[in-house]
């Protein structure tokens, strides 16, 4: 819109510049984000080629661009979820079925009113009504219908009969019944007709299916686009575009796709970080509420990482990126929500097996209802036949019993990425609530896993001198105490040499050679290793291990040099989640490499049942073992390479976010922000997932139990009720969109 501004009162100056505006209120909107008005448009692409698509009810069908299950008929979906991948489907569906009821209405009226109202259309409009009736429905049947029959014949070239089946089959029958029956009535015994003279026609029955089917898929599209809401808030977490710095110092905002490892980016205060990076410059605090669940803000400086979709609060930050695209952090866990989403639950195999042969017990259902009908019915039995078997075709359609656990696993995998816990799998979520014992490490897992240098006991050398010596190995290990004891040496502004040779021995330490000198790191297993007399270091070290403390060792030529007494303090949220995990009936069990004197230290202040010392990542691994022996449920919780091992061995392995990526790449869950009230909110989702797949199981069970025999007839004989084809349909689509929709009730579960 051009607006004159000098007509216009609605004035505003914003960075230099005034804007002109044709009403107030948009004045008002524009004042309220600016950014959200001036940033540059970027265009929306289509998804790119070669993008794979997959079934949300059978995630083994995989294919590149669009198209239909062969299995179960249902349209294919990208596996990796987008912003704008939705609602087109969604607007088609809305015209399709807009169009549809247009069509089917007036063949509604025309059929039912006589029957509703008593009264009977005269000569000749009877004539006109029945032909109208027949070609609007002949268009709502061939047209409407045609995904659903072209669905329910691929079924049969796999013999994977599914919904579409037996709707095919029921609108195919009544819909050609009913052309003959208007075509060639003389071909039906005078028993068939009314008292005009005509035989009866199902057309609105037909049409009316078709349209309430559209309806029940329109419906439940609409609830599975829902369950991915979670999946898209993360994906609109990250801005559309960066200010990227080029190497003249010159800057310029750039849609995403066109960032490259390396390139430097300005954040600037309130602004979101586009992608994963490390800090080069400036200080601010980011909030990362969205990937932890911590509301206070962390402080960043230079040599910070900084994670795509958090928000910079108030200072500017210059930024160097290390990931673009599906590299990122947040990528990577929308893949893994979008994959453990269509996965399939152990019990979804309960469904698979009834599903497989279910479609051909209705059909025989359907047929000994024909039969039955035909033989023992009332004049004119070949309609009440039809009627029976068509009603009972459409109402066991097994939609409800396909969607039953999809639906849950799809809702309580987007759940839980909002509640900062993302699960492999689906059998991860089925499989958790189940546990009854979790072992887990101490450092990192129980305490902070940023120890900090305590104390400096040395043996004949120079306190610089043993901190340079150990900081030098120690810089190239990903331990934590290992970055105690470097940033202990920086903080007081110790030179560390060069290292060469280094060896990093798991769940003992690290060796190097520094300055000609060789220099072993670690714990008194290393040193035994080495043949070192440690026993000098030993008895200080059991003074610190008694409050808590780990003790580390440093060995130059040969000879013990020093001992290191590194602290940690236990996460805020360890001592509640225990508790409330132990109140629970779960068996704690602790697992550390460090000493017993510790080890027990820290367990003294908490409910842990069973505490393990100086275990060697083998050991973990065979401890967890032994436990599954026992008939245990095991659900392992670590953050270190020393834990990757234990955490495959596990039912269930548990990964920190803020731990390796070779233990999150064991887990079958990670815990974004690191403690374990994860595992609390985990197994709570878990419990309320299990739960909400049983009650869709039961909805989809007693449906059918119900609805055939009704469908059949049964009530015939006593009460003198049918059920007619359309009300059929309607029970069938509000089956589904029930199971949908109870299924979306994980959305607010509390954890």
């Amino acid at each position: 819109m051009t607006v004159d501004p000098a007509k216009t009162p609605h004035h505003h100056a914003h960075d230099g510049h005034d804007y002109h505006f044709c009403g107030g209120r948009c004045r008002e909107k524009f004042m309220a984000d600016p950014d959200k008005y001036l940033a540059p448009k970027v265009p929306e692409a289509p998804m790119p080629a070669g993008t794979i698509y997959t079934c949300p009810m059978h995630p083994e069908v995989r294919q590149e661009g669009p198209g239909a299950c062969p299995k179960c008929g249902m349209a294919l979906e990208p596996a990796m979820p987008s912003l704008e991948d939705d609602d087109g489907e969604v607007r088609a569906m809305a015209r399709r079925l807009g169009l549809l009821a247009a069509l089917t209405l007036p063949v509604f009226i025309v059929a039912m009113g006589p029957h509703l109202f008593g009264w009977m259309w005269p000569s000749p409009w009877d004539a006109v009504a029945r032909w109208g009736e027949a070609v609007l429905a002949t268009a709502v049947v061939l047209w409407g219908g045609a995904p659903f029959f072209a669905r329910g014949w691929r079924s049969l070239v796999p013999w994977s009969p599914n919904m579409y089946t037996l709707i095919a089959l029921g609108t195919g029958v009544a819909w050609l019944y009913s052309v003959v029956a208007l075509l060639l009535p003389g071909l039906f015994p005078p028993a068939m007709r009314d008292m005009h003279g005509h035989v009866a026609v199902y057309f609105e029955s037909a049409a009316v299916i078709v349209t309430l089917v559209t309806l029940g898929d329109f419906l439940e599209l609409r609830a599975r686009r829902q369950t991915g809401a979670a999946l898209r808030g993360l994906l609109g977490l990250v801005p559309k575009t960066a200010r990227r710095i080029h190497a003249d110092g010159r800057e310029e905002d750039i849609a995403l796709d066109h960032l490259h490892v390396g390139d430097h980016v300005r954040v600037r205060p309130g602004e979101k970080v586009p992608v994963d990076g490390t800090v080069l410059d400036g200080e601010s605090h980011v909030d990362e509420a969205m990937l932890t669940g911590e509301a206070v803000p962390v402080a960043k400086r230079a040599g910070d990482k900084l994670t795509g979709g958090t928000q910079n609060q108030h200072g500017a930050l210059v930024l160097r990126v290390d990931h673009v695209g599906a590299d990122t952090v947040l990528s990577r866990i929308v893949m893994m929500v979008a994959e453990a989403q269509r996965s399939r639950a152990p019990s979804q195999r309960v469904a698979d097996t009834v599903a497989a042969w279910f479609v051909p017990a209705v059909v025989v259902a359907a047929a000994v209802a024909f039969a039955a009908w035909w033989l023992l019915g009332p004049q004119p039995v070949l309609a009440h036949a039809l009627v029976a078997a068509v009603s009972v075709l459409i109402i066991a359609c097994p939609c409800a019993l396909g969607l039953a656990t999809p639906m849950s696993i799809m809702v309580a995998s987007g759940r839980g990425a909002q509640a900062g816990v993302l699960f492999r799998d689906a059998a991860a979520i089925e499989t958790l609530q189940g546990i009854d014992t979790l072992v887990f490490d101490k450092t990192g897992t129980l305490t902070e896993g940023k120890p900090t240098l305590a104390d400096v006991r040395t043996f004949g050398r120079q306190r610089a001198e043993v901190l340079a010596y150990a900081a030098a190995v120690e810089r190239l290990s990903e331990h934590p105490l290992a970055a105690a004891l470097v940033a202990a040496a920086e903080g007081e502004g110790i030179a560390i040499p060069r290292v060469s040779g280094f060896q990093a021995i798991v769940g003992r330490g690290v060796t190097g050679r520094v300055d000609g000198h060789d220099v072993a790191v670690g714990n008194g297993r290393l040193m035994d290793d080495e043949r070192i007399d440690a026993a000098a270091g030993r008895e200080v070290a059991e003074k610190w291990r008694a409050k808590g403390a780990s003790a580390m060792y440093l060995a130059i030529d040969g000879r013990l040099a020093a001992a290191f007494s590194l602290a940690d303090t236990l996460k805020p949220s360890t001592k509640p989640a225990l508790e409330a995990l132990h109140e629970a009936g779960v068996h704690l069990v602790m697992l550390t490499g460090d000493n017993a004197a510790t080890a027990k230290a820290v367990a003294s202040t908490l409910p842990i049942d069973d505490v393990h010392a100086g275990a060697s990542p083998q050991d973990k691994a065979s401890i967890v073992a032994q436990l599954r022996e026992e008939g245990r449920k095991v659900a392992m919780a670590g953050d270190g390479v020393n834990d990757a091992p234990a955490l495959a061995k596990a039912d269930i392995g548990i990964g920190m976010g803020n731990g390796s990526d070779i233990a999150i790449e064991s887990a079958s869950v990670t815990l974004l922000k690191g403690d374990l009230a994860g595992i609390a909110r985990a197994r709570a989702l878990s419990a309320a997932t299990v739960k909400n797949i049983r009650q869709n199981l039961f909805f989809a069970f007693v449906y059918n139990a119900i609805g055939v025999p009704l469908a059949a007839g049964v009530l015939y004989p006593v009460l003198g009720l049918t059920l007619s084809p359309m009300v059929a349909a309607l029970a069938m689509s509000l089956s589904s969109v029930s199971v949908v929709g109870n299924a979306l009730r994980l959305r607010t579960t509390r954890l």
